[in-house]
């Protein structure tokens, strides 16, 4: 197989200094990008799946909620502990009594389907019994997640895609275009099977009574 050069200009210091890349290393780097960037959207989604609540408490689900901390917008889980004393609640307990109020209303801002409640050191919600309507909201919620993730997943593949269409352009063997189209669709493939089997056991935890 041939090996081509491509020029790569890097400004520094005032001077053009270039980097020279074969097409394959090229190649390589597109399938790479979008291998890197479909592990991406799949540990969004993983995190995305933890804040569902499927009828049992996990401090995963007030991840993501922030609190104002002198001035700067800090995650709760960095300004308290938050445990999970039983199946159904889940207990923050802010380092500083201060920050009580405003992490409730944070909380209650969030809109995560539980009311705080403190006792003025302690900050308790209590995950209230899920019902089978509320059962397939949260089925219907795990689903659009697995959607934006296949979304993100393709538009991975698609820019690659086009990446390897352009070197083929400049110069990159039929063969070797296709070889890498075919190890990016193989990818594509592989972390679409993932999503779905990610959301399988997600909707079975929710249904699960």
């Amino acid at each position: 197989m041939a090996h081509f050069s491509i020029f790569v200009p890097i400004e520094s210091d005032s001077e053009l200094i270039y980097k020279t890349k074969t097409m394959i290393e090229l190649l390589d780097e597109a399938v790479d990008s979008a291998a890197s960037g479909m592990k991406k959207a799949l540990a969004h989604l993983d995190a995305e799946l933890l804040k569902i609540r499927a009828g049992k408490a996990s401090p995963a689900m007030i991840d993501g909620i922030t609190v104002e901390y002198y001035g700067s917008p800090t995650l709760i889980s960095q300004v308290a502990n938050v445990t999970t004393p039983d199946a159904r609640t889940i207990s923050i307990q802010p380092w500083e009594k201060n920050m009580i109020s405003p992490i409730e209303r944070s909380i209650m801002m969030a809109n995560i389907g539980m009311n705080p409640q403190n006792d003025g050191e302690v900050i308790r919600l209590f995950l209230p019994p899920l019902t089978e309507e509320r059962r397939k909201e949260l089925v219907k919620r795990v689903n659009a997640e697995g959607e934006t993730a296949k979304i993100a997943i393709r538009s991975n593949r698609r820019d690659a895609f086009e990446t390897i269409k352009k070197l083929q352009k400049d110069g990159v063997s039929e063969d070797a275009a296709k070889e890498a189209e075919s190890r990016v669709q193989g990818l594509t493939d592989k972390n679409i099977e993932k999503v779905d089997q990610a959301c399988k056991d997600k909707d079975k935890e929710i249904m699960t009574i």
